[in-house]
């Protein structure tokens, strides 16, 4: 039996353990916490509140995959049909925003439509980052009252210092006649790309990992503090050292290279450069469900303190107990282009203030829980050094043959099921080293 260390238990780490019971080699999960699940994880307290590290949901597409995940939590699952929305001064818009301009000011669809179809039938030239890209899409007004102002909400800077490697299906091209009904009709045909999801019954994301995990070799408490790759030793901050034949981590590029002995100077510059938010989340349990119908909301406006809202007790009732409703608020940082300016803590009571002032909360709301998490990896930050400073940090680790995986060991904006294919393939690759 060969031995290989995964440092990780999020998702990623999950797939990378699969493959390689599967293969009939002997894996030992690793993490840094003092419970698995990495971003996954979800929280009880009180005994009777739920809350995930963040918005999750599973709606991938590969039925190999919904098998494994049903399996899991004993196909003992709810099946909800999305709701999106946006908050935009004061107007309530279903989402994507772009084809559902009714009842927004008539001078603002106008220009939309107008630079839209200009857009359409302008030559824009090389496109080259997330700016030109916007306004070659959707013309200069939509563009820059909506996507440009969330830029800077979610990802902490501009959108003309980002790439373009990371779009995807996230932003509908919307069709002019699908622009134009819906702007002439309140109601407007589905589009976005999430149109069903699941999410366990019981316990949160996580339990879709607690079976499996339940069965694996899992060492909690272990903060990886160096790897020898000429030796094939980790050793972890508690002091236990362990041999390895392969390695497989979905831990964060910047924390990982570092503790690489014989790093060289480049590799370690380059690492330093990848930029992820940090983000606090503020929990709200209240006493009425009847908060906002939406499973979550994208909020423009710069004068309101979060950027997105998700609500937990519309994914499963169980979430929080009958009559009660739950709130989850993001408010995102970033040390390299919007540093955290406050205690987490102090992200509660504007968050809030500003719930009440957007109508999701009234003033005689009786708030039964609240709480704050911070989570130090948000999201990657596509900027324009990520791509140059990637292939550098990916480049020295495939010389090491250590395997990376997940969101944060590939470094890209990856759903629940690419993370467990991630963790999958980067198994596959250090077996065939080995």
């Amino acid at each position: 039996m060969s031995e290989i260390c995964v440092l990780g238990t999020g998702m990623a780490g999950y797939g990378a353990a699969h493959k390689l019971r599967e293969a009939g080699t002997r894996g030992i999960l690793f993490d840094k916490k003092p419970h698995y699940g990495g971003h996954t994880a979800s929280f009880g307290f009180e005994g009777k509140y739920t809350f995930d590290e963040g918005p999750h949901v599973s709606f991938t597409k590969h039925e190999r995959l919904q098998k494994l995940f049903a399996e899991s939590i004993d196909n003992n699952y709810e099946v909800l049909h999305t709701k999106v929305n946006n908050y935009w001064k004061g107007h309530w818009v279903k989402h994507p925003a772009q084809v559902n301009l009714h009842g927004l000011p008539t001078d603002l669809v106008i220009n939309v439509i107008k630079d839209f179809v200009a857009a359409q039938q302008k030559q824009h030239g090389e496109i080259v980052n997330y700016e030109q890209w916007l306004r070659a899409s959707f013309g200069d007004t939509f563009a820059e009252n909506f996507p440009m102002q969330y830029t800077i909400k979610y990802h902490t800077t501009e959108a003309k210092n980002k790439s373009l490697d990371w779009i995807g299906p996230r932003l509908y091209q919307a069709k002019l006649e699908e622009v134009l009904r819906g702007a002439l009709q309140p109601a407007s045909v589905d589009v976005h790309y999430i149109s069903n999801f699941r999410y366990p019954s019981h316990g949160g994301f996580v339990a879709y990992l607690k079976r499996f995990m339940d069965s694996s070799e899992v060492r909690l408490d272990h903060k990886l503090k160096s790897i020898d790759p000429k030796a094939k030793e980790v050793t972890f901050a508690n002091g236990n050292k362990v041999s390895y034949k392969g390695i497989v981590s979905s831990v964060p590029l910047p924390d990982l290279i570092p503790t690489i002995q014989g790093t060289p100077k480049e590799v370690l510059e380059a690492a330093a450069k990848l930029a992820c938010t940090e983000v606090v989340i503020v929990n709200l349990v209240v006493n009425r469900p009847d908060l906002i119908d939406a499973h979550w909301t994208y909020i423009y406006d710069q004068d309101i303190f979060f950027t997105r809202l998700s609500t937990p007790h519309l994914q499963s009732p169980h979430n929080v107990p009958p009559g009660c409703g739950s709130i989850q608020a993001e408010c995102y940082y970033s040390k390299k282009y919007r540093p955290l300016d406050r205690t987490p803590k102090d992200c509660i009571e504007p968050t809030i203030r500003d719930l009440k002032k957007i109508g999701i909360l009234r003033e005689d709301d009786q708030i039964l829980f609240r709480d704050v998490m911070h989570i130090d990896y948000a999201n990657v930050i596509f900027d324009l050094e990520r791509a140059a400073a990637l292939k550098i940090v990916h480049g020295y680790l495939d010389e090491l043959g250590i395997g990376y995986c997940g969101r944060y060991g590939d470094w890209a904006y990856i759903w629940t099921d690419e993370s467990f294919i991630s963790g999958e393939n980067a198994a596959e690759k250090v077996l065939k080293k080995i």
